[in-house]
């Protein structure tokens, strides 16, 4: 027989808040039409995006962490000494160590909470709940703060027609805890990494450093495979975290996709047919693609907008580079 205790964890957990941050400098379509043959028309056609958030130089990976953090903590109702753990998602961190999550975590008053990176591309935000939930439930932490932040202005090549217009800057937060009801379903979440191909960074880092290269690396992606891939596949693994949660689309209050592209938002919505009550996230248009940050900045929108509401049951589904990805339902903050 074991003579390991058993874990005294919360037997659930649940966001309990959420914050964003957005730079802020408005960058209009006309902007990135400065540097490639396109129009307004043709991106707002092919991406639904009119507006991005570009940082300044001050506006870094850290310090819009720490503003969405605050405001999430302040959300949730605790205080920073409360966090028992930080994860931080992103691919826009240049320092490979320390982990900024250490800096972070220092930065909003967490008192030597576990903290790490994950880097799981615009599936991070999943994978980074996923963990939190299971540090909650298992009693390494009481309340975990989850971070999806991206300079994803650093890794753009302004002249690929094909990514040029997609990328925002921003960071989203939320903080998870304890529940005495299931308030996060069960996390569907895989990879397939025969499409890696598909969306990558241009070159290794040595490659640039070593002279090999002239353009510093970029996000790069072959549009038409990622379109068919997020439209079908991902339709099938929103589908799968329904059934996983024990609910329908019927019963779904809102829907907040990773918001990459407004067609293959729409399309996933008529693949699930999902019903006309269920309020769907579109933050793309003005924020557009901020990869991690993504599905938290478009939950903190419509949370303050009034178009979701505390308690309402949402769906929120996350892929990108790897080709990987993660879906559950949740209950709203």
């Amino acid at each position: 027989m074991s003579k390991i205790k058993p874990s005294k964890g919360a037997p659930y957990a649940r966001i309990m808040g959420v914050g964003g941050y957005r730079p802020t400098r408005v960058v209009p379509n006309e902007v990135i039409l400065e540097t490639i043959d396109s129009s307004d028309e043709w991106i707002r056609s092919r991406s639904g995006i009119a507006t991005r958030h570009w940082a300044s130089p001050e506006e870094t990976v850290t310090a819009m962490s720490v503003e969405a953090s605050g405001k999430a903590i302040a959300d949730a109702g605790i205080t920073p000494e409360q966090i028992g753990g930080v994860i931080v998602s992103t691919v826009s961190h240049f320092k490979q160590t320390p982990a900024v999550a250490t800096e972070i975590a220092d930065r909003i008053g967490a008192v030597k909470p576990a903290a790490f990176d994950i880097s799981a591309g615009c599936a991070g935000f999943g994978y980074g709940l996923t963990l939190a939930k299971g540090m909650v439930v298992e009693g390494s932490a009481e309340y975990v703060l989850v971070i999806g932040v991206e300079r994803l202005s650093d890794l753009t090549d302004l002249e690929d027609r094909a990514t040029a217009f997609l990328f925002g800057d921003g960071a989203g937060a939320v903080v998870v805890g304890p529940a005495k009801e299931p308030a996060i379903g069960p996390t569907v979440w895989g990879s397939e990494g025969d499409k890696s191909e598909t969306i990558k960074q241009t070159v290794p880092w040595t490659d640039y450093r070593e002279g090999s290269v002239d353009k510093f690396p970029a996000i790069t992606q072959e549009g038409q495979a990622v379109f068919r891939w997020a439209v079908f596949e991902m339709a099938k693994v929103a589908q799968q975290a329904l059934d996983a949660a024990g609910i329908s689309a019927a019963d779904l209050d809102v829907f907040i996709p990773h918001q990459a592209n407004m067609r293959i938002i729409d399309s996933m919505v008529k693949t699930l047919k999902l019903p006309e009550h269920v309020t769907v996230a579109r933050d793309v248009e003005t924020t557009g693609n901020t990869s991690a940050a993504s599905i938290p900045l478009a939950m903190e929108r419509l949370l303050a907008t009034g178009q979701a509401k505390s308690g309402d049951t949402a769906l929120v589904i996350g892929f990108g580079a790897g080709l990987v990805y993660a879906a559950t339902v949740v209950t709203l903050p």
